[in-house]
């Protein structure tokens, strides 16, 4: 067995019932990509469009492919239809391009709502107040082609466990209360998409139901 193939069995092992991983393949090699295949990985995350659209063609038709970098507007109508989920949804402008190019496409598209939470000013997203607000106002509604799953979102970027725990639960509280009290009406919004390499465990312990790993199974990116 690959080294890739027993960090895969390790960490699904790890991982409570509810719990999905998606494999981070950006920066690593199709023959990588393969190896987490062959042990049964399905989910992969790229963060490039370029990167994504290259390995789309090398890779088994029943992958599914998460978008989970910042999306540039101007590259969205080529991952239209091959992304199985855009976990990267930053702005309000960008819901609404992905939801027109959607239709376009005959395609739903699947979402989940970025939320910054994090001390870095470098990171993209909305606030907690601007997502509760979005929906609160049912800004929803008038989507056509684009079913909002979820949230997404990262901690801040420190040793602080403390600091990583208290991003963890303000993602997952500002999901719990647009579910339960501001859009209960809402169908298909389980997903919150938090925890990478060095922190999913805490993240799970927060509510995460979606981890994102790369090097716990890769490696340290290769190019």
């Amino acid at each position: 067995m690959t080294a890739i193939a027993e960090n895969i069995q390790r960490i699904k092992a790890s991982l409570p019932e509810g719990v999905e991983l998606c494999a981070v393949s950006k920066f690593h090699p199709v023959e990588a990509l393969r190896e987490a295949y062959d042990a049964g990985q399905r989910t992969f995350g790229e963060s490039r469009v370029q990167e994504l659209l290259a390995k789309i063609p090398e890779m088994p038709t029943d992958v599914c492919w998460h978008f989970i970098g910042h999306l540039q507007t101007n590259k969205l109508r080529q991952i239209i239809g091959r992304a199985a989920m855009i976990e990267s949804v930053d702005s309000e402008r960008l819901l609404r391009l992905i939801d027109s190019e959607s239709e376009r496409a005959g395609t739903v598209t699947r979402v989940l709502m970025q939320l910054h939470v994090a001390a870095e000013e470098t990171k993209f997203g909305f606030t907690p107040d601007e997502l509760t607000e979005f929906f609160s106002r049912h800004g929803f509604e008038s989507l056509k082609a684009t079913h909002i799953c979820g949230v997404m979102g990262m901690a801040t970027n420190t040793d602080d466990e403390a600091r990583i725990a208290e991003d963890f639960r303000l993602i997952h509280s500002t999901f719990k209360k647009i579910r339960s009290e501001i859009a209960p009406d809402l169908r298909g919004f389980d997903i919150v998409s938090m925890g990478m390499s060095g922190d999913y465990p805490l993240a799970i312990e927060c509510g995460s139901t979606l981890v994102r790993v790369g090097t716990g199974i890769f490696g340290e990116r290769q190019y």
